[in-house]
């Protein structure tokens, strides 16, 4: 089985098909690879299309330690599998958990990323959440730690931003089900408590962005409560950045609708290739409504 190794020893399972410009998809929280089975068929028959299991999801390692997960191990992760396949760089596709490891990795390794695609991210974001979110996350770690995946994928599947999928597609949804089910309970739980309840808000990340000059596409379904205004405050933020909102979506959106979401990324991502992605006209930042004062 292929793996990758990180920087304090973690081995990181993953998959690749396809050959030319490499793009690393980066899964959320309730997903892993398998999820992305939509954009491997898709994107690998144009490129070097990768996916991989973050720390905590076999068949990746998962450490016992709580201190082996954080926000910025999980960056990190991604430069580990770019590294273990001698690339240089690489578009970065990510999802919620992953979506956030993208924006970081954008932060922490500009140089290594062709783009940034970051999907469905904002989960306790917003400062008047944070303290809810938190908590959230140790309710979380203590159900899955007492209960079990098994029961904690009958309740989490169901959230509110889960149930579009459902609506649309039951046995694809069955299928998403089945395969958190699957997940360590010690990995899952580990993830929660280090890189989920401590990862800092976007709201406290605006310097961050203002500097991040990498083509970033901010992605997310208009059902997907959480992260809708944090979306709005990276497009303001981000001078690179474009926003697009997907129509009656939840928050797995590559799988809701993968061909909708096929359709945009790629669409970022030809545009990114051609040197045709633009920064944001400065003249479009005013305190004037219509540029007449």
């Amino acid at each position: 089985m292929p793996y990758a190794t990180t920087d304090d020893g973690v081995r990181l399972y993953y998959e690749e098909t396809g050959s030319g410009t490499p793009v690393i998809f980066v899964h959320e929280f309730a997903g892993d690879y398998r999820n992305w089975e939509p954009q491997l068929r898709h994107f690998g028959q144009r490129a070097r299309a990768i996916a991989y299991n973050a720390r905590g999801y076999p068949p990746s390692d998962v450490p016992q330690d709580v201190s082996f997960y954080s926000q910025n191990r999980a960056a990190d992760d991604i430069r580990a599998v770019l590294d273990h396949l001698g690339i240089g760089k690489a578009h970065i596709v990510g999802l919620s958990m992953g979506g956030f490891a993208t924006l970081h990795f954008g932060f922490r390794h500009p140089d290594r990323a062709l783009s940034l695609t970051v999907a469905g991210c904002g989960y306790g974001a917003e400062p008047d959440q944070r303290a809810r979110f938190r908590a959230e996350a140790e309710t979380v770690a203590e159900f899955i730690k007492t209960q079990g995946m098994v029961a904690f994928a009958e309740k989490y599947a169901y959230g509110p931003t889960r149930v579009q999928y459902e609506n649309k597609n039951p046995r694809g949804f069955a299928d998403f089900k089945r395969m958190l089910s699957e997940h360590s309970a010690v990995g899952s739980a580990n993830t929660q408590l280090g890189c989920q309840r401590e990862r800092p808000s976007l709201y406290d990340l605006t310097e961050q962005m203002r500097a991040l000059s990498v083509p970033t596409l901010v992605l997310t379904g208009d059902e997907d409560w959480p992260c809708l205004a944090p979306g709005l405050l990276m497009k303001q933020t981000i001078p690179s950045a474009a926003l697009a909102v997907m129509p009656n979506c939840g928050h797995g959106i590559n799988e809701e609708d993968p061909d909708e979401f096929n359709r945009l990324v790629g669409g970022f991502i030809a545009q990114v290739d051609a040197g045709r992605w633009p920064a944001r006209d400065p003249r479009a930042i005013s305190a004037s409504i219509t540029g007449i004062k």
